[in-house]
């Protein structure tokens, strides 16, 4: 986007994929963006309207299993999978994750197809992850600060292709079972990390912005009491989900 332009930043289908307050990550950077005098807005696009293209950044959050299986169907139908060819940044938490993928088998030994961005599948682990959880990013993503943090809530387990790498290595918790959460290709970030997993990770929100401007940015000096109430104004709603 030129530096001069407006930053526009999608929220796709929050009335489905809005269950642990994902939307915070929208609020996030946009003022990140907006402390650093690049005008920013926030568009939340419901599932009664058409998926726009050519928004900078795009979002995707977290859900039930019916209101995920939903927003599957809907993304197909807009060809979300050609939006995303178009190189903005994606970011997609737990369902969003997992809708990227090529699969997800529910609780009923069912099989749900993915938009197949991402080359990973996703089944029913025997128990739910519920707790804190703390990764480490990898180095390639050349973040300002790798520690990574967030709460999970869901029963997958996410197996990645060999070629796909992941966001980060768990530290504690349990991210996609196998040691390591997400997934990370090009434009496209998936996590299971809620929080919002902005609120709590400042650098990984730059890293974002980043390839949305497509140029570095300056360091913030953030204003301490700001920052405090946009992290308690975006605080995660955990309610479970698979």
């Amino acid at each position: 986007m030129p530096h001069d332009s407006t930053l526009s930043i999608a929220v796709l289908l929050p009335d489905l994929l809005g269950t642990y307050g994902d939307i915070g990550n929208a609020r996030v950077l946009a003022q990140r963006a907006r402390w650093r005098g690049i005008p920013a807005t926030v568009v939340q696009v419901t599932s009664d309207q058409p998926i726009p293209s050519g928004c900078d950044i795009y979002l995707l959050g977290g859900a039930e299993d019916t209101a995920q299986e939903r927003a599957t169907r809907l993304l197909d139908t807009n060809a979300f999978g050609a939006v995303i060819d178009a190189a903005a940044p994606v970011l997609a938490v737990c369902a969003g994750m997992q809708i990227l993928g090529n699969s997800t088998t529910d609780a009923r030994g069912t099989v749900h197809p993915g938009l197949g961005v991402l080359d990973l599948v996703t089944v029913p682990g025997r128990r739910r992850a519920i707790g804190h959880i703390t990764t480490r990013a990898d180095p390639a993503w050349r973040l300002a600060d790798t520690k990574l943090l967030g709460f999970e809530n869901h029963r997958g387990r996410t197996h990645r292709a060999p070629s796909l790498p992941p966001l980060g290595t768990v530290a504690t918790g349990t991210g996609n079972g196998d040691g390591t959460d997400g997934a990370a290709a090009g434009n496209v970030i998936g996590t299971y990390l809620h929080g919002p997993v902005l609120a709590l990770n400042p650098a990984l929100a730059d890293h974002i912005l980043e390839q949305a401007v497509g140029q570095p940015l300056a360091p913030l000096a953030e204003p301490i009491e700001e920052l405090a109430r946009l992290r308690s104004s975006v605080r995660s709603r955990r309610r479970p989900r698979r």
